[in-house]
């Protein structure tokens, strides 16, 4: 009996066990997920946002929070007014551009490889959820804007009273919870390490893919580029996949509207923005530990989207980094400096 009593009190023993207990609580209040992935994204990444700011404008903490989501909402609420109309056209557009190439047939054996490609089962399973996913954030728009609503009042409310929230949480290391409160705040750590680090990274690349990518289609001369810059920003988001799927709309459009010499300008250009993010922003934006070979990528991305949908694309990468941190998962050549820079601050 004593055996027992000392195994459940091991740390590690003790940790999977508080794990799986929050594993098992996020899996009851699944439902509310979009809720609590969007209040921890908005959070995280307006946090970086504040810090950022701070040091470069002396300001009042709350007025700087207050300011940055009063622009970042007055900015939204501009946009969705303005040009939600003429996202609204451009995607269906684009919506009945794609349809028309595969309702009328192509002996063009550029367009039949095309076509073999998105007729493969994962990347068709893809374009599917993506598309079921719009469709049903349309048809629920309302339902959607109160889910984000919610989720920047919340992240708004955290950033305000963000030392009060930490001073009050502090208290529960010194409650009967205290086990329990050690583990969690363990497993929070390395969560806002990795998951939200990973997840900054992505939002970041994102934005810089769009930016480059509107230019060059700009200069190529394609249509509904609002409609484009949206898809391509929302796929920009799923890591190494994205670039491969929004590759399939970019190269039927181009072909429509200037041929084969269209196509070829357009796959220059996407491999020049794509080395820049390999070979420049990577690096910067993620640590050795996030840097997955490309396999380990899309093994990862099939499995999270069979599970958690369009949510598991982006959220399956940040998710998988988190358990590598729990499991110590990390790169030999990172220990050694690591271990190495531990060293000389000891002399």
């Amino acid at each position: 009996m004593d055996a027992i009593f000392d195994f459940f009190r091991k740390k590690e023993v003790k940790r999977f066990i508080i794990f799986a207990l929050i594993i098992l609580l996020l899996f009851s209040v699944r439902s509310m997920m979009n809720l609590i992935l969007l209040t921890f994204i908005f959070s995280f990444l307006m946090n970086r946002l504040v810090d950022f700011t701070a040091k470069r404008v002396r300001l009042n903490h709350k007025l700087i929070v207050i300011t940055l989501y009063t622009l970042i909402v007055g900015i939204l609420t501009i946009a969705l007014v303005k040009y939600l109309p003429l996202i609204t056209s451009e995607i269906s557009q684009l919506v009945k551009q794609i349809t028309n190439f595969f309702t009328h047939p192509n002996e063009n054996p550029l367009l039949g490889l095309i076509e073999s490609v998105i007729s493969g089962e994962q990347i068709k399973a893809y374009i599917e959820n993506g598309v079921s996913f719009l469709l049903q954030s349309f048809s629920n728009i309302s339902k959607t804007s109160v889910q984000v609503l919610i989720a920047l009042i919340l992240s708004l409310f955290f950033l305000l009273e963000k030392p009060r929230l930490i001073e009050f949480t502090g208290k529960f290391k010194h409650s009967k919870i205290a086990p329990f409160y050690y583990e969690i705040e363990f497993f929070g750590k390395k969560f806002s390490r990795t998951f939200g680090k990973v997840i900054e990274a992505q939002f970041i690349i994102a934005l810089v893919n769009t930016f480059l990518s509107v230019i060059i289609l700009m200069i190529l001369g394609y249509p509904q580029i609002v409609g484009l810059a949206i898809m391509i920003f929302f796929l920009g988001l799923i890591p190494v996949a994205g670039v491969i799927i929004s590759l399939v709309p970019l190269t039927i459009i181009g072909f429509t509207i200037g041929g084969f010499l269209t196509v070829i300008y357009l796959l220059i250009a996407i491999m020049v923005i794509h080395a820049i993010e390999a070979y420049i922003l990577n690096p910067k934006l993620m640590s050795s530990k996030t840097d997955l070979p490309v396999f380990y990528t899309f093994v990862v991305l099939i499995f999270s989207q069979n599970f958690f949908g369009v949510w598991g694309l982006i959220i399956g990468i940040p998710v998988f980094v988190f358990l590598l941190d729990i499991l110590d998962v990390t790169d030999k050549k990172t220990k050694r400096t690591l271990s190495t820079e531990k060293d000389k601050l000891d002399s």
